[in-house]
């Protein structure tokens, strides 16, 4: 397969299933910030503990299943959730089961906190906030009907949350230089 194809040189790209939009279309801006988010979660898993790198593995994952959703228009969307590629309430209970367990492990702080205290809390935090703002354009696509599964939502809600606990958690036992102890 070649890298390049030319389809796009016009401004125009393909959704799944097909359907040719701007490439600043709203939907694009949403699955593109997941994109970043995958990327950024990858950087971040590479300065973590193991145990915490393979959550951020399953976390990868899980976001291509929502950059599949969102990059789906909604008249094709049974065709993907008949594959199983749509979120699910249980990838949601798996993120609050994490927030918890990883909030049992460390005090989390009561106030704002400046991130940078180690590398991989730093990393972490970075791609905390590109999954609030994949979350943002998610609420877009919900404003404007081209959204219809509330988990998606629900799951980048819950998606930063366990992000920042992670960081709190690597700040406290992260073997990096910098880290919190």
């Amino acid at each position: 397969m070649k890298t390049f194809n030319k389809k796009g040189d016009s401004g125009e790209t393909s959704l799944l299933y097909g359907s040719r939009v701007p490439k600043c279309d709203v939907r694009c801006e949403a699955y593109g910030t997941i994109d970043e988010a995958v990327s950024l979660v990858g950087l971040a898993k590479n300065f973590c503990l193991p145990d915490i790198k393979d959550i951020l593995s399953s976390v990868q994952h899980d976001l291509f299943t929502v950059g599949a959703e969102i990059a789906t228009p909604q008249e094709r969307l049974s065709q993907l959730a008949a594959r199983g590629t749509v979120v699910k309430p249980g990838m949601v209970q798996r993120l609050e089961n994490l927030i918890d367990d990883f909030e049992a492990k460390v005090d989390m702080p009561r106030s704002f906190i400046i991130p940078g205290a180690c590398v991989s809390s730093a990393a972490l935090d970075v791609a905390r906030t590109v999954v609030r703002r994949a979350e943002r354009r998610a609420v877009a696509l919900k404003e404007s009907g081209q959204l219809a599964n509330e988990e998606l939502l629900k799951y980048l809600n819950r998606l930063a949350d366990l992000i920042f606990t992670l960081a709190r958690y690597e700040e406290k036992n992260g073997n990096n230089p910098g880290c919190r102890y």
